[in-house]
């Protein structure tokens, strides 16, 4: 049968340590505890909490002692007491003595801090603090020590970079963002951080060393212009790509620019008519001609304004009603169709993989583009001109931005379980902690490969 002593020592999940004695108590709010009074072997007392060397004491231990959350027993909270005092390190000065039983700065056992980032990774921030006990904002600081001891060196991360997306997402409203570095081989975030814009992206790759530049192949992402900057100030080698996805999405912006354009035009005719004959007291009544002019201009502009999925759905995904709205605007409305024939023509030709056949496709359509008479796809036909070179390159390697458009999914996820993060850096942890292959252990279980991203 074992001893209290050796249930304690299990209980609490830690060796190199003497359990000196324990108590039961409840507190005015009528909650149970175990105290459990613990203090490390003789030979690890002065141990570095960074280098585990031994070191010399700087301070004796102190007369009062120090509680350190465990993981409940049942329903019974659990408690590890014991004293603690500094060292003088060689290498990192004067700190605190490393006990085994937590991790350095932290008022909780290893087992509590790791459990909670577990829980942390899968349910909303508010249960997981309800559920272990704990603030809210302490889940963040858990989160952030696991990740610091299961990946302490994070900036392995950036080794043997081939293929890498940049792209920014925003975590808070009023243009609050972050901007995030994919790996596409591994499919992991290997750098995050606040803001967004060529400043932050040279920080990226001002921490990169010559070989590891050297070795970054192709460089995906939307369109912006800091981004391709920072690839020809760095990396001038590597290829550069625009998504194709974010062509399409140009293109989108152009046509509804052109629709919500004749949707005014078409409400301002529907208004000059309504106007012209207008309808009160006193005033001639209006012919049934009139009238049927100022309905079909007020159908008219409602169409349009209702048309903008059936202008953005492929043509084999549209539903009845839409086509007849496409077939309505085809006849009534030549040159917002005119736009729309485009949009499609540049979406088919981002499919073809050959890529000779692919630029002659889009030569062409560049084109028709720039003699279209329509502003906005005149401008995209400017955009798309001066992004050409990168269009092609995505069509000629194959490449993507969707594994980042899925990582960001993940981030806008991240948040909305969270409810928003007060401090930016516990996110970032988060980010790096979920979008990877990391793997957290939990306390008495099978012992499984740890994997890194």
């Amino acid at each position: 049968m074992a001893s209290a002593n050796t249930l304690c020592k299990k209980l609490i999940n830690v060796k190199d340590s003497v359990i000196e004695g324990y108590d039961f108590f409840t507190d005015s709010d009528g909650v149970q505890h175990l105290r459990i009074q613990v203090r490390p072997y003789a030979l690890h007392e002065n141990d570095c909490p960074f280098c585990h060397r031994s070191c010399p004491g700087y301070d004796q231990p102190l007369k009062t002692t120090r509680i350190w959350r465990a993981l409940d027993c049942g329903a019974i909270l659990l408690e590890v007491e014991g004293a603690t005092h500094r060292i003088n390190c060689p290498e990192h000065g004067i700190v605190t003595a490393d006990v085994p039983w937590a991790y350095h700065g932290s008022r909780f056992t290893k087992d509590f801090d790791l459990t909670v980032g577990w829980l942390a990774v899968y349910l909303p921030r508010s249960v997981v603090s309800e559920f272990m006990r704990i603030d809210w904002e302490t889940v963040g600081r858990c989160i952030s020590r696991v990740l610091n001891v299961i990946e302490p060196e994070r900036v392995k991360r950036l080794d043997g970079l081939v293929h890498i997306g940049i792209d920014e997402t925003s975590y808070r409203k009023g243009h609050k963002y972050i901007t995030v570095i994919v790996n596409h081989d591994t499919n992991t975030v290997v750098w995050a951080a606040q803001g967004h814009g060529k400043a932050v992206l040279q920080t990226f790759y001002r921490q990169l060393s010559p070989e590891q530049l050297s070795s970054i192949k192709v460089v995906t992402g939307d369109g912006a212009k800091w981004i391709s900057e920072c690839v020809e100030d760095f990396t001038p080698d590597c290829e550069r790509c625009v998504d194709q996805s974010h062509v399409v999405e140009w293109a989108m912006e152009a046509l509804d620019e052109v629709r919500r354009e004749i949707w005014r035009e078409t409400y301002d005719e529907a208004k000059r008519l309504a106007n012209e004959h207008p309808r009160g007291r006193g005033r001639p009544k209006r012919s049934d001609r009139e009238s049927a002019e100022i309905a079909a201009a007020k159908k008219n502009a409602e169409q349009i304004k209702n048309s903008a999925y059936a202008l953005g759905k492929a043509p084999e995904h549209l539903t009845e009603n839409q086509q007849i709205k496409l077939e309505m605007i085809a006849l009534e409305q030549p040159r917002l169709y005119r736009a729309y024939l485009l949009k499609e023509q540049l979406r088919l030709l981002l499919k073809i993989r050959d890529l000779k056949e692919a630029e002659a496709e889009l030569k062409n359509w560049l084109w028709k583009a720039s003699h279209s008479r329509i502003p906005a796809v005149y401008s995209l036909q400017e955009k798309i001109r001066r992004n050409k070179e990168y269009i092609l390159n995505t069509i000629r390697l194959g490449m993507s931005n969707a594994r980042v458009e899925a990582i960001n999914n993940k981030i806008k996820l991240i948040v909305r379980k969270a409810y928003g993060f007060r401090n930016i850096q516990n996110m970032i942890d988060m980010v790096y902690l979920v979008c990877s292959n990391l793997h957290i252990p939990l306390p008495n279980r099978k012992k499984t490969a740890v994997s890194t991203a």
